[in-house]
């Protein structure tokens, strides 16, 4: 399997972090840490998500985070379409 990050995803995960940065730079490069490996499991595990609240989809609950992680698998690869704190209002569309 391939993981593949939109830039939807990309641009979630920065603005997330750059957000924790402001008040503990160190916490955000330990969130980002923790987001970049448990994502790489999805590698040789995709199905370890629970099933996505879109249909298509599955989520990742970050450990440790508060982040969740929405993919699908699509073939050989694996989409990482947001990257959403678990307390966030979910938005309608989620596969841009």
């Amino acid at each position: 399997m391939i993981l593949v990050w939109l830039r939807s995803a990309i641009s979630d995960r920065d603005a997330q972090l750059d957000y924790i940065a402001q008040d503990n730079p160190r916490a955000a490069i330990e969130q980002g840490d923790s987001i970049a490996h448990q994502v790489a499991q999805l590698v040789n595990n995709p199905g370890m998500g629970r099933a996505g609240r879109k249909q298509g989809t599955r989520e990742q609950v970050i450990g440790r985070t508060p982040f969740i992680v929405i993919y699908r698998i699509t073939g050989t690869h694996i989409e990482l379409l947001r990257v959403l704190h678990g307390a966030q209002q979910w938005p309608k569309e989620v596969t841009k």
